[in-house]
């Protein structure tokens, strides 16, 4: 029964790849099709609003330029929001100003589509820091990373040194993708049952006779482009658990295709633009591949339950439910955890914590690939990175000259793709070594041992990945956790998004390759075996020593 459920989300999903495919190809691809008809006039009046008259195409520096000093701005207005929520409106519950480094990490957190959340969402913030800073960040950070996406894809495709104009895909990405489909999420979900007011906390009398404050808001609202846009934070502290937030294995359904969706269906987009739909299937067939060998290892792992209770005789037919919620159960929690950590969205329906050492092993890896479909973008482009890579490995290895989609794969492009590459375990692996050995780092540990080590290197590739998952049980709220967290944010962010954008620059101005007998072909099946196990093999070659001081050590001691 928990295979067939899984079975039909992904079936639902395939289905759903070529239709959001080709509509994402149409809203960017620049040319006049049927979805002018009804966004065309609203993006004629913001452009007019703005100034934004000259929309002329940009080389890759001035796209990177453009992103980064727009981020910049948002990052600074949300902090002074955080920072003074006590003197804004919306503010019914009457809560104070947010704590200085906490409000770094939390607008960092958020304009990274990280949204690490180290404080709780519903007595932290006031509604109008939930939508002004939070929600906003979450369009604003998923607009972002698409774009980049999109700017990357024309960069690799196309003939010509221009890239597209950051700020028309910009307003594009907003008006034509996340505000229409957060409006269709957010009426499903307020009609399931999912709160979505502007009333203060309800005050209810307790069966004891007592009074207890049960915390609403616009949580519907919150939901539809935590997940559209793969962000993850919640307006509850324990995110999609809360029944509030995830109400019913319907709703959890929705949550799931909503995170999935666009970052499975960007494959096809980029087919649409190398003309060569293969290339788009052969990337998702690799990412799906992928997705899939993770995902029976947690439901495979959760079925079996935790080995130290089954030897205590406890029953176990239902699996590990330790931290699961029974509405849920063993399949659509494996699912969920494997989804929101592959799609990089971070938000969670079952504790990470509490999962089994080998379920564990999941999300972190992941994390640490973060190339498995990916955030808004992140993952098509990540994983474009490593087919550059296999193309030039097989190369080497077989001595033809290494070309992709008609253009040489030379030093030039290899040096920023071992940026890209290294640059990743580089900002996991050493915060939390240093984070093992201090002091400040080693009290926030609740359970000290293996568990504690796989604390911490979930927080930092969680942070590195922009994921903000948590495995919670790590008392992340102090300075120390704030800003190391914070910093790692900003370089898991940035550092591979400017990297691979000077790629695609770089490739744009090369000349044109013709396709020959002896060029060596991306669009098959070999391919996609090839591209699998360049992933794994640089996967393992940098995070297994860590994986094994980790979660495979906690399975060998409880055996």
């Amino acid at each position: 029964m928990g295979i067939l459920q899984i079975a039909i989300v992904i079936v639902i999903l395939i289905l759903l790849v070529k239709p959001l495919g080709t509509y994402l190809y149409y809203v960017f691809s620049n040319e006049a099709n049927r979805t002018d008809r009804g966004f065309a006039p609203v993006e004629k009046a913001i452009y007019a609003v703005t100034g934004l008259k000259n929309r002329s195409g940009m080389t890759w520096k001035m796209y990177g330029l453009s992103f980064i000093l727009t981020n910049i701005v948002l990052v600074g207005a949300g902090y002074l929001i955080l920072r003074l929520q006590t003197l804004l409106p919306l503010n019914p519950n009457g809560i104070g100003n947010m704590e200085q480094t906490l409000a770094f990490n939390t607008v960092i957190s958020f304009m990274t589509n990280t949204n690490l959340q180290h404080y709780s969402g519903e007595t932290g913030l006031s509604y109008f820091s939930q939508m002004a800073v939070i929600t906003m960040m979450m369009f604003t950070s998923a607009a972002t990373g698409l774009c980049v996406a999109i700017a990357f894809v024309r960069g690799v495709t196309s003939r010509g040194e221009r890239i597209g104009n950051f700020f028309e895909d910009f307003v594009k990405a907003h008006v034509r993708v996340f505000f229409p489909l957060a409006l269709i999420v957010t009426l499903t979900l307020v009609a399931l049952q999912v709160p979505q007011t502007l009333q203060p906390a309800l005050t209810v009398n307790t069966l004891e006779g007592g009074e207890q404050h049960i915390a609403i808001g616009p949580i519907a609202s919150l939901e539809a482009i935590k997940h559209l846009g793969t962000n993850g934070g919640g307006f509850f502290g324990v995110n999609s658990a809360h029944p509030f937030e995830n109400p019913s294995a319907l709703t959890n359904v929705i949550e799931i295709l909503s995170m999935w969706s666009l970052s499975a269906a960007l494959p096809y987009t980029y087919g649409l633009f190398a003309r060569n739909r293969k290339q788009g299937w052969v990337i998702f067939s690799a990412m799906m591949i992928l997705f899939l060998l993770f995902l029976s290892l947690v439901y495979a792992a959760e079925s079996a339950g935790n080995p130290v209770l089954n030897r205590l005789g406890i029953d176990a037919s239902q699996g590990s439910m330790e931290g699961k919620e029974v509405r849920f159960g063993i399949a659509q929690s494996a699912l969920f955890t494997t989804v929101t950590t592959a799609a990089t969205t971070g938000s969670v329906n079952n504790m990470h914590d509490t999962l089994t050492p080998l379920g564990g092993i999941t999300p972190l890896a992941l994390m640490m690939l973060n190339c498995v479909f990916g955030g808004k973008g992140v993952g098509l482009v990540n994983m474009l990175m490593y087919a550059m890579l296999a193309v030039f490995l097989a190369g080497l290895m077989v001595g033809r000259t290494p070309e992709f989609l008609g253009r040489k794969i030379e030093p030039r492009e290899m040096k920023l793709i071992a940026i890209a590459i290294l640059a990743h375990p580089l900002i996991i692996l050493a915060p939390t070594g240093i984070a093992l050995a201090a002091e400040l780092g080693k009290a926030a540990i609740s359970n000290p041992g293996f568990h504690g080590i796989t604390q911490v290197l979930y927080e930092y590739a969680s942070s590195a990945a922009n994921n903000g998952s948590g495995f919670e049980g790590l008392g992340d709220n102090t300075p120390f956790w704030n800003i190391s967290t914070g910093i790692v944010m900003l370089l898991g962010r940035y550092i591979s998004m400017i990297a691979l954008l000077a790629v695609a620059g770089s490739l744009a101005s090369k000349q044109w390759v013709p396709e020959t007998l002896g060029t060596f072909r991306t669009d098959n099946r070999l391919f996609v075996g090839i591209l699998v196990g360049t992933v794994l093999i640089i996967g393992a070659l940098t995070f297994l020593p860590a994986i094994v001081l980790g979660p495979i050590a906690e399975q060998v001691t409880i055996r």
